[in-house]
């Protein structure tokens, strides 16, 4: 009886509950008298199984059961329930009890509640994970010079990361359907009707949810500094765990990564339009517009049609900038190109080569078509500016054609030179006229 009182008094000041069983492992005895809200005389002759949070937790996780330990068994961890529904994590230290003849007769330990060190130990680990696949992320990265194929590193890692099934990045317009810029794993089409609502919502804050399918969807959006407007998404089966506050973290994380990266992506795609177009009107600069005619030309060489190339001239315009000056002269340049774009069709090739000379090229059509709209824009010139030249020096164009017929395999530098020629004859004919030019390359 002293040995007995003198170990529980022991066990009140070591531990939290202490407990013994018997041979059958029941509970025979337990101190204090109320373990985590329940009464110690009702769990008595109970199988300890009846405090457990999940009863298959210890049988599946491999180790010694410490309410029924045949050795001595130090700080095992097990989530016990409360009368109240609400799990703690205990330390449980066992040892085995045997009779005189040295048979197993029940089992002897104490619990420790180390709720509060597991969630920091959880979160620890959480924040060394999220580190970890952060670190991964922005080293491969690292190894990547175009924006796809850093998008395409982030969503492979997360994916791996979140256990997901797949993984895109998905943009969003006011007028349009949600569109997969990016996408890794598995296909992002059961999971667009969801995300669309989704991502659509005016809060900023990651959702969670479920497409028709049953898929498990979280969707995290996405705002980059120049206004646009996108959205990370990563799927789970319908089997799978529950999406928790983790998968939260290391998504608004992860987000983080890709606004840089759509970012970049952005200014990579203006600096490549930068270096294709005049800075003042917004036409194809030289340089693009002779490379894009070339790529035109070879398609209309397979197809066997024509094209027709415009070289345009403002007239007297070394004149209009002596007397109006750089800005008013700005001016009538871009209303020349705002003419152009009201004229020729949007698949037509419109260009800045520099100064006041302009040139377009048009695909499938002839010097019949082009004549039409050179005498358009002869006519709509001299009005579109009126107003910044004035009737005593009025501004007008110069235009040269040049078609090249299907068959004749002419080079662009062939073509050009005739259009340049035609303009050449219309300027020594007087302001405000247009030429075609009819040699035929050999």
């Amino acid at each position: 009886m002293e040995s007995r009182q003198r170990w529980r008094a022991f066990g009140a000041i070591a531990a939290d509950f202490a407990f013994e069983t018997d041979a059958a492992g029941r509970l025979t005895f337990l101190s204090p008298d109320s373990v985590l809200g329940w009464s110690s005389s009702d769990l008595v002759g109970q199988s300890p199984s009846c405090l457990l949070a999940d009863p298959g937790m210890i049988r599946g996780a491999g180790g010694a059961d410490p309410f029924r330990a045949a050795i001595t068994v130090r700080r095992r961890r097990v989530w016990l329930a409360g009368s109240d529904g609400v799990a703690a994590c205990f330390a449980i230290s066992s040892s085995p009890l045997m009779d005189n003849g040295g048979r197993l007769c029940g089992t002897r330990g104490v619990g420790v509640n180390i709720s509060v060190e597991e969630e920091v130990e959880t979160r620890a680990a959480a924040s060394l994970r999220r580190g970890e696949v952060l670190d991964r992320i922005l080293g491969q990265m690292r190894n990547e010079i175009t924006a796809p194929r850093a998008m395409e590193s982030v969503l492979a890692t997360v994916m791996q990361a979140m256990a997901g099934v797949g993984a895109a990045v998905f943009g969003i317009t006011a007028d349009q359907p949600i569109s997969g810029m990016y996408a890794c794993g598995g296909d992002p089409g059961p999971v667009l009707a969801s995300v669309d609502a989704m991502l659509r919502r005016e809060t900023p804050e990651i959702q969670l949810g479920h497409s028709g399918t049953g898929l498990q969807v979280l969707a995290c959006p996405v705002v980059t500094r120049f206004g646009e407007r996108a959205g990370l998404v990563v799927w789970r089966a319908a089997w799978a765990r529950s999406w928790d506050e983790d998968d939260k973290l290391l998504a608004a994380s992860v987000t983080g990564i890709i606004r840089i990266v759509l970012e970049h992506e952005t200014i990579q795609r203006n600096l490549a339009r930068q270096a294709r177009t005049d800075p003042l009107t917004g036409l194809l600069n030289r340089r693009a517009f002779l490379e894009e005619t070339a790529r035109r030309i070879d398609r209309l060489d397979r197809e066997d049609l024509p094209g027709t190339v415009l070289c345009i001239d403002i007239d007297g315009f070394l004149t209009h900038n002596a007397e109006l000056g750089h800005d008013q002269c700005d001016v009538m340049l871009t209303r020349m190109a705002e003419l152009l774009r009201r004229t020729f069709r949007p698949t037509d090739l419109l260009a800045r080569l520099g100064g006041d000379e302009f040139s377009v090229w048009l695909d499938s059509s002839d010097d019949l078509t082009a004549a039409e709209r050179a005498e358009g824009l002869r006519v709509a010139f001299p009005r579109d500016v009126a107003d910044l030249v004035g009737a005593e020096f009025p501004a007008s164009l110069c235009i040269g054609i040049a078609c090249r017929q299907p068959g004749t395999h002419e080079e662009l530098d062939s073509i050009l030179r005739r259009a340049t020629q035609a303009l050449r004859d219309a300027k020594r004919c007087g302001h405000g006229q247009w030429r075609v030019s009819h040699d035929r390359a050999g």
